[in-house]
């Protein structure tokens, strides 16, 4: 039943992304999760604690949230099933369609190059300060496009593919629990003193739920960018996370583009590497590069759903 559910629920998010009207409303689920773990982060990571006990305490940071949610998504698909029976995968398809992201990284990263192509570089600055945790301020337009295209590259794997991964493996409870660790590593995964003992579980479960996705997303955009293996291939492991180099060095090379390189992080410069083949740097142009290769993924997104479905 996972195959028609997850065609739906891509069909309804690419139709509808998060409506505005129903966020002003009722927000999104990952907001709950968000003030869950904020609370958790908030009683019990507190700088006179040792390192082990703040590591061990931001264990149930995690499991709180991930039990609830799983816990949520089993009784709920079980109830949708049971009451509505052959019809029930649409009720669980519309519960799923929250945990997608396709329209709102594409509507996200086009409002940037739009703001590029109209010579507003502090309009884009700050439309980008909406997909990044990266300082923006500074931002020159390449910085500002190359930004773009890296969040986009990364939440393909985060919004797309590895959502509809724990959907088809594990379900309404899978694609939540997932949610639920994606939501705790944005918040609490990070490497400063502040996160480093606390965040490590949340972190680590995140870096083991996007392994597969990561990879699967990287050649995917290969596949929809029609090169970028060789970058891919040299590059992806040259990013500080496991995963996120895998869709961005795909990128890189699709696009022929360096992409990553010295970022700044609360007034802190990081100098990482480079990933791509040249020394091109991204301009708005190729934010819309960027999307066309990201919209072609999407559709093979939809068509492995489909072959799937089609086979069983």
């Amino acid at each position: 039943m996972a195959e028609p559910i997850a065609l739906a629920a891509l069909a309804l998010d690419a139709a509808f992304g998060w409506p505005r009207a129903l966020y002003r409303r009722v927000g999104h689920p990952v907001g709950l999760f968000a003030r869950i773990i904020d609370g958790c982060e908030a009683r019990w990571n507190r700088p006179g604690h040792s390192f082990a006990a703040r590591r061990a305490l931001g264990i149930p940071t995690l499991l709180v949230p991930l039990v609830l949610v799983a816990g949520a998504g089993w009784a709920l698909e079980r109830w949708v099933i049971a009451s509505l029976g052959a019809w029930g995968w649409i009720a669980v398809a519309i519960l799923a369609w929250p945990a997608l992201a396709q329209r709102s990284l594409f509507d996200h990263a086009r409002a940037v190059g739009e703001r590029i192509d109209a010579g507003d570089l502090p309009g884009a600055r700050g439309a980008v300060g909406m997909i990044v945790g990266r300082d923006t301020a500074a931002l020159d337009e390449s910085g500002v496009a190359r930004a773009a295209i890296e969040s986009l590259a990364e939440s393909f794997c985060d919004g797309v593919a590895a959502p509809l991964f724990w959907l088809f493996l594990l379900g309404l409870p899978g694609v939540w629990a997932y949610k639920a660790v994606n939501t705790a590593d944005s918040l609490i995964g990070h490497r400063e003193a502040r996160w480093r003992a606390f965040g490590w579980a949340a972190a680590r479960t995140d870096d083991l739920a996007n392994w597969i996705p990561a990879r699967l997303s990287g050649l995917l955009l290969c596949l929809a960018g029609g090169g970028g293996w060789h970058t891919l291939w040299r590059d992806a492991r040259q990013h500080a996370s496991p995963n996120a180099g895998w869709p961005e060095a795909a990128m890189a090379g699709a696009l022929g583009l360096r992409l990553a390189g010295p970022v700044a992080y609360d007034g802190v410069m990081h100098n990482k590497p480079w990933i791509g083949e040249s020394d091109s740097d991204a301009g708005g142009g190729d934010i819309d590069r960027a999307l066309a290769i990201y919209v072609r993924a999407c559709l093979l997104v939809w068509l492995i759903a489909g072959g799937v479905a089609w086979l069983r």
